[in-house]
């Protein structure tokens, strides 16, 4: 048998291992919109608060206000989050918060990653 063709059963077995760990999710796909690193951080934080401002997610995550606003309109256009925009002392603030779609989204790539990972340790 060529190279590549244990390459791909090999593949193919960890992938229906991860699709039996699985039961709600494709197990072929992560989720595309929370995968990306930036995205991923957005979300991680805002389900450990109930709300963040735009300030604190670019110093959290140590990004730039562009990278921050467009990764956070993604998010936002996918309906994973949602954002407010308000005054404070004639200052704009605008402040994100997970929607209930969101949390779902993002527990569903978590349980997609640790499928993963325990096929990766062959647990």
């Amino acid at each position: 048998m060529a190279e590549a063709e244990r390459d791909s059963d090999v593949v193919g077995t960890d992938l229906r291992a991860v699709a039996g760990a699985l039961e709600d999710a494709n197990p072929l796909t992560l989720d595309r919109v929370i995968h990306e690193r930036l995205r991923l951080g957005i979300v991680s934080a805002l389900a450990a608060a109930e709300s963040l401002t735009f300030r604190e997610l670019r110093d959290l995550l140590g990004a730039t206000d562009g990278n921050i606003s467009a990764h956070a309109r993604k998010l936002e256009e996918a309906g994973y989050i949602e954002c407010s925009k308000s005054f404070v002392d004639r200052v704009p603030r605008t402040e994100y918060r997970l929607t209930r779609l969101g949390s779902q989204r993002l527990e569903a790539y978590l349980d997609h990653l640790e499928a993963l990972i325990k096929v990766g340790r062959g647990s």
